[in-house]
């Protein structure tokens, strides 16, 4: 597969990264395994997970199994071109005890943690699941209310955080800081932070983006574009939804959907209809709908690199046969008139 830079480093990563936020849970070691092996094989370097996975659901006592998955494939494979990225857990969260907020003093605890897990010397890529401050992902835009803290506060903590990350650097225990489920505000002020003092700069954005979710697509390209940011775009499938298999309402045994009945609000009265669309358009068009939802999200102004995910090895090959599908203007075309129909359908 082809590879390219990313954003303003030397790593050099696949179109597509794979996610693992399953394993563990749906997805057990040795289909984990097989995945990653797949994956290699077809040419992806490039692999995310989080010490919060897996997933479906989240729970302090499996936290940290998936990165011990992966970890226990690195030590048996010992690949030489893997590009690791895992992400340090945000406040709030039940994978982390008493839901701690990053800061300095756990990044570290954090990262010694990953490391062992993930059998690894360092990590490429070491991502902020999300900010401190709060965030409007995961269907939060619809009663988002942004933070009452003081501006001084806010970015003191994320000058510490970024000064962390420059001992870690040097320490040798990873090589990039990156954010995730972050604001075109946000990744701005990193960065401005980063410029201004000489700290590391956020090499990468982790949030979703796919067919059915848009929120990208003006301030935030904007920024990743001028910034060379790279999105590393999460669910291009819609949980599944741009699959077809949910289409009727239907909940086949094992999907995500038994176990998350809203796929974690994503079921509205309006989805299927837009679904229904985008299977329309890849049926006239001659395209399977899969490879159409993420080969989509390749073409967009921003560098974008879909992360796929599949609880089985089965659907990742479906994914990985989909590699360089091409998308004509005639296609885009049809998905931009019927994104302006149906737009913000969760």
């Amino acid at each position: 597969m082809h590879k390219l830079k990313l954003g303003q480093s030397d790593l050099m990563v696949s179109g597509y990264c794979l996610g693992t936020m399953t394993f563990g849970t749906q997805t057990d070691e040795a289909d984990a395994h097989r995945q990653l092996d797949m994956a290699q094989e077809a040419g992806v370097n490039f692999l995310d997970a989080a010490e919060m996975y897996p997933v479906n659901p989240v729970r302090l006592e499996t936290a940290g199994e998936t990165e011990a998955i992966i970890g226990r494939w690195i030590a048996s494979r010992k690949p030489a071109d893997m590009v690791v990225a895992t992400k340090i857990t945000g406040a709030g969260s039940n994978a982390v005890k008493d839901g701690a907020p990053i800061t300095p003093a756990r990044m570290r605890t954090a990262i010694e943690a990953s490391l062992r897990r993930l059998q690894v010397e360092c990590i490429d890529i070491y991502q902020l699941h999300w900010p401190n401050r709060g965030s409007y992902h995961f269907r939060k835009n619809w009663t988002f209310a942004p933070t009452r803290q003081g501006r001084a506060e806010i970015v003191a903590d994320m000058r510490a955080t970024l000064v962390c990350a420059q001992e870690l650097i040097a320490e040798g225990k990873l090589r990039h800081i990156a954010v995730s489920n972050e604001s075109a505000w946000g990744l701005t002020t990193w960065l401005n932070l980063a410029e201004r003092d000489g700290l590391p700069r956020m090499l990468t954005l982790q949030n979703e983006y796919s067919l059915l979710c848009r929120q990208f697509d003006t301030d935030l390209a904007e920024t990743c574009v001028i910034e060379d940011v790279p999105l590393l775009a999460y669910t291009p499938l819609a949980a599944g939804l741009l699959t077809g298999k949910y289409a009727g309402n239907v909940t086949p045994e094992g999907s995500r959907r038994a176990r998350s009945p809203d796929l974690g609000g994503r079921i509205t009265g309006r989805v299927f209809e837009a679904v229904s669309g985008y299977l329309a358009i890849a049926h006239e068009f001659g395209l399977d709908p899969v490879h159409l939802a993420v080969e989509w999200t390749r073409t967009r102004p921003a560098t974008t690199l879909p992360i796929i995910g599949a609880t089985d090895s089965a659907q990742l090959a479906h994914l990985l046969a989909g590699m360089d599908t091409g998308i004509s203007d005639e296609v885009k075309s049809a998905i931009d008139q019927l994104h302006r129909a149906m737009p913000m359908v969760f």
